[in-house]
Parts: C-alpha cells; sequence; structure tokens
C-alpha cells in the first residue's frame, strides 16, 4: 500500500465511500499522466449508455461499450489496451498496459474482428486535476492510491462491482468501507 499522498502512472485512485460528486461516486480511476503541472486518468466502472458504433459511424455495428472517463473533454475519445504488438504507438501506463496508440490501426482491427472488448477499453473524456490539487485531495483523504493494478481490473465487465472488489483487494484496512452504505443517512 502506498502513503496516502503518493501517486503515480499507473495506480489506482478509489474514491472515498462517501464522495456525493456524481462523476466520481464509487469511481475507480487508473492514473495515466501524473506530474508537477498535473494529473489525469480514466473512471473504470462508469459505462456511458453508448456503444463505440453510436460513436464512431465508420464502425457502426461495433456493440463495444463506451465508458465515461471522467467529467472533462466530454468530446475526446481514448483508449487503453494490453496488445501493443496489435496497436503500437501506444504509452506504457503499467505492466503490458498502453494508453492510445495508431488510431487507424485500432479502426482496421475492430473492422476486421482482430481485437476485442477484453484487450480494449474506450472512454469519452477523461479526469483531470490541475497541479496540486490531486495532492490536495490525497491529503484530504478523498482518494485510496494502490498500485495494486492486474488486467482483471482495468478490463473488466463488472461494473457495478468493481468499487467494492477493488476495496476489498486492499486488504483489512479498508475492506470494511466496501459494505458503506451510499448514502450514510441511510443506515
Amino acid at each position: 500500500m502506498l502513503s496516502p499522498i503518493s501517486a503515480a502512472i499507473g495506480h489506482l485512485l478509489i474514491s472515498e465511500p462517501f464522495m456525493m460528486d456524481p462523476n466520481f461516486k464509487r469511481s475507480v480511476i487508473v492514473l495515466t499522466e501524473y506530474s508537477d503541472a498535473g494529473a489525469a486518468g480514466f473512471v473504470l466502472n462508469h459505462q456511458s449508455e453508448y456503444l463505440l458504433g453510436d460513436i464512431l459511424p465508420e464502425i457502426s455495428y461495433s456493440e463495444m461499450p463506451v465508458y465515461i472517463g471522467g467529467p472533462v473533454g466530454n468530446n475526446t475519445l481514448h483508449f487503453i489496451h494490453h496488445c501493443p504488438d496489435k496497436i503500437p504507438g501506444g504509452i506504457q501506463i503499467a505492466d503490458g498496459v498502453f494508453w492510445g496508440g495508431d488510431y487507424e490501426t485500432v479502426k482496421e482491427l475492430i473492422t476486421n474482428y482482430q481485437l476485442n472488448e477484453d484487450e480494449i477499453k474506450f472512454f469519452t473524456g477523461y479526469s483531470g486535476w490541475t497541479a496540486g490539487q490531486l495532492e490536495e485531495e490525497l491529503r484530504e483523504n478523498t482518494w485510496i492510491v494502490t498500485d495494486k493494478i492486474s488486467l482483471d481490473i482495468l478490463f473488466t465487465h463488472d461494473e457495478e462491482n468493481l468499487w467494492k472488489d477493488v476495496v476489498i483487494g486492499l486488504g483489512q484496512r479498508y475492506a470494511h468501507i466496501a459494505n458503506f452504505p451510499e448514502n450514510p443517512a441511510l443506515n
């Protein structure tokens, strides 16, 4: 486990159980950028109402889900994957996991049914923090940070239980919060 104010590319941010911001309520975010200038990442467990084919008319038949990466840049499309042998040009964010890459290659692979949703995850928008903002939120215990990252977490199809499963996976220190009600007033 990392100190509460440690974060880096490829780490996960897990929202505290009573976060009320609907953009981040019970969220698991993978950090893809982290520097003195700020940080960015994608919410892994907020699936949008759209499929990839709804967003990209040239592959209108694609039924790959699209996730809401965060409230910033909602008109942008991003992806993470774990197949650099198929998709060149990505930036490694964790062991064997890449952000972005050759977009035309991705479209071609999808068109030819050579890429599936177990290998790639799409996001509209992203989560972003200005310089010092994430560090302040970490000091306020808004997020739990971990480097316990796996392909199962990143590419899960069980978005509904992802937050709870990741919290439990952090060990006894955090497992009890996995069962906290979403609204403490209802307890």
